[in-house]
């Protein structure tokens, strides 16, 4: 593969996947719209999963603010988002999360909220079903495998039959039957390889939920393990990372390049800063934009211009080989 620079960034500046973007593409990456504003929305979490690229767990603290949150209102409303996408943590531990997911909806966005499904068996949080029901959320949960043994190891001891015990609640109210009330299924594999093939995966996803457990869904998205955050300090320690970092670059697909989450999405960390993804949130890689003196600085919440933002530059990295290795790998599951 030819993977001389872009035209606009020297070899030096240029990294790996950039080049590997412009050989195929002949231009560099940039956004293309605003669909979505996606939002992290604080880091504390019950669990604390191996392959949580964020680090969340019960230790940490750091939450959005409520003038925050009316901020990612505001730059939503003037983006015309359609969807608001909330991450966390656990999301719906931050103390204006409800609040939040009324005033989205009833501004007309439609609200999506990732969950562990176990914080929904916590005291406190046990109406929080009936709550999504309401507001019509649509929701996407994390369940790295339908066998119990293999979600326990990757999510904590339990995890699995607690996750089970939720979705069946989430079921007696609708969830995974009614076309109006989406859940999602998240599979990530437990170990240093790329996801199989996402249709056939599902299938055997329903067969076994269903027979075994009597759950339903409504899809199944399967996510690649991102080599950041616990996963690769993980396989750092059983000398793994890099022959993960290869499996990745070697299975780059330029075809998944158009439908990378970046070009459509934006997302606001806890704090207000803008980044391309979660991901780049995670690395600490804010979006930026060059002052009249040179300087490059970092973009927030708070000034955000939605012009701006739907033709931006994506800030990119080794870590982006995950998104574009085999079928692709998005928050909205495979992309082709």
């Amino acid at each position: 593969m030819d993977t001389a620079a872009p035209p606009d960034q020297t070899a030096a500046k240029a990294n790996a996947f950039d080049r590997a973007v412009y050989a195929e593409c002949g231009v560099p990456l940039e956004s293309e719209s605003l669909r979505t504003v996606q939002l992290n929305i604080g880091l504390t979490c019950n669990l604390a999963c191996l392959h949580c690229h964020v680090v969340s767990g019960p230790k940490r603290t750091e939450q959005m603010s409520r003038s925050t949150l009316e901020q990612v209102l505001r730059l939503a409303q003037d983006a015309g988002a359609e969807l608001i996408d909330i991450t966390g943590g656990a999301p719906e531990m931050n103390p204006d999360f409800r609040w939040f997911v009324t005033a989205a909806r009833a501004r007309g966005h439609g609200v999506m909220v990732r969950t562990n499904l176990t914080i929904l068996l916590e005291a406190g949080y046990t109406d929080l079903p009936e709550f999504f029901h309401e507001h019509g959320v649509h929701l996407v949960a994390s369940l790295p495998c339908y066998l119990p043994e293999n979600v326990d190891r990757q999510r904590g001891r339990n995890v699995h039959e607690n996750s089970m015990a939720a979705i069946r609640r989430l079921n007696a109210l609708g969830y995974g039957a009614d076309p109006g009330l989406p859940l999602d299924l998240v599979y990530n594999p437990v170990g240093a390889h790329l996801p199989p093939a996402q249709a056939g995966l599902e299938r055997d996803y329903r067969r076994v939920l269903l027979g075994d457990y009597g759950i339903v869904f409504t899809r199944l998205i399967a996510i690649t393990n991102m080599a950041i955050g616990r996963f690769v300090r993980d396989l750092d320690r059983q000398g793994k990372a890099e022959d993960y970092l290869e499996l990745l670059r070697a299975s780059f697909n330029p075809s998944t390049v158009p439908g990378l989450m970046c070009r459509h999405q934006i997302h606001v960390s806890y704090d207000g800063t803008l980044h391309d993804c979660d991901f780049n949130y995670a690395l600490d890689l804010a979006c930026t934009h060059q002052t009249a003196d040179g300087a490059r600085v970092r973009r927030s919440v708070v000034d955000a211009d939605v012009a701006t933002l739907r033709r931006r530059k994506i800030e990119t990295g080794e870590h982006c080989f995950g998104c574009t290795a085999g079928a692709g790998s998005s928050c909205g599951g495979a992309i082709v």
